[in-house]
């Protein structure tokens, strides 16, 4: 009795906060929770940067996430309420053009890109010598670089560096428009490859390559990542022809621009915080990398109350499936997937500062990840707000017609993308015809 009394003052909550607070204000006080909570060797690195390169804390933030990731792949695991999980996500950063996206970025992956560098001068030291050689080519063959990292990559590319690094890979987009273009288009092979490939990915499924002029080959156990970035008026984009059914926008972690520095600062980030960034990120990744040559996966454990937290907290997002509707509903159901991800992956993060990667994971780890996954959804929640104010916009509307038109795309599908009525569509596609021809 006392439960359900508790469950009805935090919905009477709940519906109080929506009313007084935006969506945007919801998720600047979120922003700021999350950032108190985390180990000071990032907290500290998200304050300086915004100090004094003024990138948006929230957009550092999805980076670092983003970083610790791929650093640390298929070599940690968890298995909590039935199922196995790894920390693989994909992150969306969304601002207009002259937002400080690409900068974010590249700060967070900065260790990586060293560890790819170092290492791609080791593959080239380890090519042989004599190119005339008649083995040369066989023995290049043998040899593999390994890379964390893959930037503005073809689906090919991006395939067959996965299936020689299978721990995983890190897939860097600056320009996501351009991806959901091509996973837009029913006509375009690449972008049904990227969307089966990201799906799978998500659930770390096999992936089967089969090439009729070379080599065809399986990665058994998929770990994809992925952060890239998009403009706010490419928003609609991201929900077109079948990026929706298909269920992937649920599967994308969103950004939504949320903090502003308009003032210019004569210093550096401090080189003791750079430092401190640095090393936790490399302990994680050189931890994996002993994992690599073992094999062995590290299995993590829950401590008896964080069990406890997630499987309750599981079971309120469950509850709430049963009160949502339409979007929301099925990118709550992912919700489900994602908070496990986010548990393993806070644990790495917290434990990267003193290497104790195998303790029990805590409640205070769970607490965290539920605080960002909550995040995540009420960004999720603007960006369906901009996606709306977006549809407003007359010359998008024509875009979108134009192209329904040419790819014969029904009138039903557009209706049910836009939210716009029937008529007004109808209406739409007689003038898009008429003027076409």
């Amino acid at each position: 009795m006392q439960d359900t009394k508790n469950q009805t003052i935090d919905k009477i909550q709940n519906k109080i906060e929506e009313r007084i607070y935006s969506n945007k204000e919801i998720a600047l006080i979120q922003l700021n929770d999350i950032i108190s909570k985390l180990p000071p060797s990032i907290s500290e690195l998200i304050q300086e940067g915004f100090d004094h390169k003024r990138i948006p804390k929230e957009y550092l933030l999805s980076s670092i996430l983003f970083a610790f990731g791929n650093a640390s792949g298929l070599a940690f695991k968890t298995k909590c309420l039935s199922y196995i999980n790894y920390t693989n996500l994909y992150f969306v950063i969304i601002g207009s053009r002259g937002d400080v996206k690409s900068p974010a970025m590249k700060l967070a992956c900065d260790p990586l890109n060293t560890y790819d560098d170092n290492e791609y001068d080791l593959y080239i030291k380890s090519k042989p010598d004599d190119e005339d050689d008649n083995s040369f080519i066989e023995e290049s063959k043998k040899i593999k670089r390994k890379q964390l990292l893959v930037q503005n990559a073809t689906i090919q590319a991006v395939t067959h560096i996965h299936y020689q690094n299978p721990y995983s890979i890190g897939i860097f987009i600056d320009e996501l428009y351009y991806l959901f273009d091509q996973m837009a288009n029913k006509n375009s092979s690449d972008g049904t490859a990227w969307r089966t490939f990201l799906l799978q990915g998500n659930t770390n499924s096999h992936v089967d390559i089969a090439r009729k002029t070379a080599d065809s080959y399986r990665i058994k156990k998929s770990c994809p990542y992925l952060l890239g970035s998009i403009q706010d008026e490419f928003i609609p984009k991201m929900f077109a022809n079948g990026n929706l059914e298909s269920g992937l926008i649920d599967r994308f972690l969103f950004t939504t621009k949320l903090t502003n520095n308009s003032k210019i600062s004569t210093l550096e980030i401090p080189v003791s915080v750079m430092e401190n960034y640095k090393n936790s990120l490399t302990n994680l990744l050189k931890y994996r990398r002993s994992i690599e040559e073992t094999q062995e996966e590290l299995f993590i454990n829950f401590e008896k109350a964080a069990y406890s937290k997630i499987h309750k907290y599981s079971q309120s997002l469950l509850d709430k499936i049963q009160r949502e509707i339409n979007v929301e509903c099925e990118y709550i159901s992912k919700m489900l997937i994602s908070i496990h991800k986010l548990v393993l992956l806070c644990h790495l993060m917290i434990k990267s500062q003193n290497d104790a990667y195998q303790d029990k994971i805590s409640a205070y780890t769970v607490e965290l990840a539920i605080l960002i996954n909550e995040y995540y959804y009420t960004h999720f929640k603007i960006v369906l707000e901009k996606r709306k104010n977006n549809f407003d916009n007359k010359k998008f509307i024509t875009e979108v017609i134009k192209k329904a038109v040419n790819n014969e795309v029904s009138q039903t599908e557009i209706v049910k993308l836009t939210g716009l009525s029937k008529s007004y569509i109808s209406k739409l596609y007689a003038k898009q015809i008429k003027d076409g021809n």
